[in-house]
């Protein structure tokens, strides 16, 4: 299949119905208030009307590469990917933003320059249309315009085209469903998604028989002592720094 194909593929899958993880996927304690009592015993004080709950500060998280705006908008365009729909997480809560982070420090960093390029050009085409980042955006503007990025359809900003959306498509996907050794995929929420029984080093003829049936195995293959993690020292040559 060519590339061309491939974009064709992509824009197909989401187009007219809008974006949803059916298309993408296709194929593949209370604290309560004190009662003060006076010293009296004729007298007991009122207790306090309970003060108003403080609004959640938003925290923002340190990445490796990516800056704050660029975090934001990945994990918007993320999310839009692989949405928290239908009572299920999504990219956002496998954390896809932080696989995608970690990768472009190391196999996928010729990509970093595509994805500063591009999460800017999202942010000033969200700007344009709607006046605030792309994140900030309704859910319905965000799909339009990534619509529109399978097409190559937006003139003015001609790095939002094709080409961007399958990279970030491909690495939402990788970030959701890879092993959580690499950054996303948090709490196995993507093999729960897809009923992945977990990493095994064999199966039993018992197993086998249980299908779906079988309880998963939640760890990561490099919690099994088959494997190890990166060693230390000059003689390193497995794990994950070194694309294994």
């Amino acid at each position: 299949m060519n590339k061309n194909n491939k974009n064709d593929s992509s824009a197909a899958d989401i187009s007219g119905a809008g974006l949803s993880r059916r298309s993408l996927l296709k194929g593949a304690g209370l604290t309560g208030a004190a009662l003060i009592a006076a010293g009296s015993t004729s007298a007991v004080a009122q207790a306090p009307a309970p003060a108003a709950p403080a609004a959640r500060i938003p925290l923002a998280e340190a990445f490796e590469t990516l800056t704050a705006a660029e975090s934001a908008a990945l994990d918007a365009f993320a999310s839009r990917l692989i949405p928290s729909d239908d009572g299920t997480p999504g990219a956002h809560e496998a954390r896809a933003v932080h696989f995608i982070d970690r990768g472009l420090t190391g196999a996928m960093a010729p990509s970093r320059e595509l994805y500063a390029v591009g999460l800017a050009g999202l942010d000033d085409c969200a700007r344009q249309r709607g006046g605030v980042p792309f994140a900030q955006l309704p859910a319905a503007e965000q799909d339009a315009i990534i619509d529109a990025m399978t097409r190559s359809a937006i003139p003015e900003f001609p790095m939002l085209n094709a080409g961007f959306f399958n990279t970030v498509r491909t690495h939402t996907i990788e970030g959701t469903f890879s092993d959580p050794y690499y950054g996303g995929n948090r709490d196995f929420v993507g093999w729960a998604l897809l009923g992945y029984p977990g990493v095994r080093i064999a199966s039993s003829l018992e197993d086998v028989q249980q299908g779906s049936a079988l309880a998963p195995s939640r760890q990561s293959a490099y919690d099994m002592p088959t494997y190890t993690k990166d060693p230390v020292g000059p003689e390193a040559v497995g794990g994950a720094s070194h694309g294994h």
